[in-house]
């Protein structure tokens, strides 16, 4: 495995090119203070909106600054994921933060001033200025939103207060990325070193349970030990996100999270409801774990490490890279000729390095490209990590392409389709082109993992949060013990009666960032399930389901999620996509058992 011990010692082409953004720090400072200048020109339409050119001239400013805005922001942060420790970086974020408030108290007016005006009006508007059709949706849209939107003034109030009301998603974001420090494991030379997020992932799946235990307890121990502090960021988002609901006169906060997706509450409590109810087969797996792990009694630490063992798989990143390529051919040379172009041009951040936010994610920025961060190690994990990255990577570079500004952005909701696509394509590809038996059932073995993680897991997560936000909201006290006592009896529901516990275990809600963007994590699920249906009809040579798919990666937001999905085929307020998948799951464990 290739590791840095400095950003310093990794190749060039293995890292951003930031200038792509901006060619300086003084070029970022130069737009700051041209958005400073535009918000306070905004700031002066206040009152001043009575036809249709004022509107227009008022949205078209906005736009712009939103814009450059996102630009400005997006340099900053990543900046600090390269290294989360740089205090400068820190400064130009917290910079941009700022700004965000001001830009934000400047239209805070807008919405009220929108709500206010009956529909009619506004229709005329539009129809006398032409230049408004580029905004007629966006704006008739809004109207959805007229229960929910407060006075001018209390909108200007909460706009003041929106760095206050992120504050605990930050400080989980630095002691995470920035402040813990893991527990001391033994090397290969019988050396004690601290243990990496990097080393866990490939450690927690070592052959010797001895070696895994070691890991899962070094891993574990700032979370334990930061636990209450932890628990005290967990619950004050929860409670800003519960008295936001209440203000803005939701339902519940679940249902406040679906609303702007047009997402109904059953679509949500379905697919809990329709995991729960197919669940056997995820615990016949744990059970089959522990006979072939030859266990007495199987533990957290033990659900990850392959059950096929002798299995080299130690893949450098250009050949992941290549592998990669080869297995997305099914959609097309169109789709394959791009993505081979962003290695070359530095939109991926490759390496682990000290300080460097953990995980992956693309970021993706219209008028430039998309960018994406890795933590990459040289293994099946990081090929997979890289190819379900692309596939968002794909998705920002064909919606910016596809859609004017305004309608580029895609949600969160349809984000986790085209990683997941990716995902089985390249599955599907490895077992074909295999021609080791012991291998097929390495990668047999390894799809229904990714299965659990994405999907069963994910599940469990999206139930935490639905009932701790309800305890939220019935004033009830969110705390360590509280959350362990949740997620404890999550776990073993989810993860069936073999599972033995360690006390680590019931702190697992400590280590979960996605907590922190309510009502996320159910969409890897549903994204999941949608993808299996796209990706298997592309697989069996269906081009209507192909071209039909590359169409959804270039549509943005120009629909709500669940209407884009279903010109895909697949329809989510129906049981069948989670109920295929659950099948899909099913048979995976049955052909498993069978090798």
């Amino acid at each position: 495995m290739v590791t840095y011990s400095s950003r310093a010692e990794v190749p060039e082409n293995e890292k951003w090119d930031l200038t792509d953004i901006f060619p300086s720090t003084e070029e970022w400072k130069r737009e700051y203070t041209k958005i400073e200048e535009m918000a306070d020109k905004l700031t002066a339409f206040e009152g001043k909106i009575k036809d249709g050119n004022s509107l227009f001239e008022f949205l078209e400013l906005r736009e712009k600054i939103n814009l450059s805005f996102k630009k400005v922001y997006v340099y900053a942060m990543l900046h600090v994921d390269l290294d989360t420790r740089d205090s400068t970086s820190q400064k130009l974020l917290d910079k941009a933060s700022q700004l965000s408030v001001k830009v934000n108290s400047a239209t805070s007016f807008f919405m009220p001033f929108l709500l206010n005006l009956k529909e009619s009006t506004l229709k005329q508007y539009i129809a006398k200025v032409d230049k408004l059709n580029y905004f007629e949706d966006h704006l008739l849209d809004a109207y959805r939103y007229k229960d929910h939107v407060l006075s001018k003034e209390k909108e200007e109030v909460l706009s003041q207060l929106g760095e206050a009301i992120s504050s605990p998603s930050k400080t989980y974001g630095m002691i995470n990325n920035a402040d813990i420090k893991f527990g001391e494991v033994t090397n290969e030379k019988g050396e004690k070193v601290e243990l990496s997020r990097g080393m866990y992932s490939k450690l927690i799946e070592h052959e010797e349970r001895a070696v895994r235990k070691e890991a899962y307890k070094a891993y574990y121990q700032p979370y334990v030990q930061l636990k209450n502090s932890i628990a005290s960021t967990l619950s004050a988002a929860i409670k800003n996100n519960v008295v936001l609901t209440k203000m803005r006169n939701y339902p519940s906060a679940l249902e406040k999270s679906l609303f702007t997706d047009m997402v109904s509450k059953d679509v949500y409590e379905n697919l809990i409801q329709a995991t729960k109810e197919n669940i056997a087969p995820y615990h016949d797996y744990v059970t089959l774990r522990k006979k072939l792990l030859n266990l007495d009694e199987v533990r957290q630490y033990d659900l990850n490490v392959p059950l096929v063992k002798g299995v080299k798989h130690d893949i450098p990143y250009e050949e992941a890279y290549d592998t990669m390529l080869k297995a997305l051919a099914p959609l097309g040379e169109g789709y394959v000729e791009t993505l081979s172009r962003f290695r070359t041009k530095r939109y991926v951040d490759v390496r682990e390095t000290p300080g460097k936010r953990s995980g992956a994610y693309n970021m993706g920025l219209y008028g430039v490209h998309p960018f994406v961060l890795l933590n990459h190690h040289d293994n099946i994990d990081s090929l997979f990590t890289l190819t379900h990255e692309m596939g968002h990577a794909m998705h920002s570079y064909y919606s910016s392409n596809y859609q004017p500004h305004i309608t580029a952005s895609y949600t969160i909701f349809v984000a986790e389709v085209a990683s997941t696509v990716n995902e089985i394509l390249l599955i599907n590809y490895l077992l074909e082109t295999t021609k080791d038996e012991q291998m097929r059932k390495y990668l047999v073995n390894h799809f229904i993992d990714k299965f659990r993680g994405t999907f069963f897991t994910q599940v469990m997560f999206a139930e935490f949060e639905k009932k701790t936000h309800e305890l939220a909201e019935q004033g009830e006290p969110l705390n360590t013990q509280v959350f362990s006592e949740v997620y404890e009896s999550l776990f073993r529901e989810y993860n069936g009666a073999e599972v033995v516990f360690d006390d680590e275990v019931k702190y697992g809600w400590a280590r979960i960032p996605h907590f922190y963007r309510p009502f996320y994590v159910y969409k890897y699920a549903t994204g999941f399930a949608s993808a299996m249906l796209i990706a298997n009809k592309i697989l069996e040579g269906d081009g209507q389901t192909k071209e039909s798919y590359l169409e959804f990666l270039k549509s943005g937001s120009s629909d709500y999620p669940l209407e884009l999905l279903k010109k895909t085929g697949v329809d989510l307020t129906k049981p069948e996509p989670v109920e295929n998948a659950l099948t899909t799951f099913r048979e995976l464990v049955n052909q498993f058992s069978k090798m």
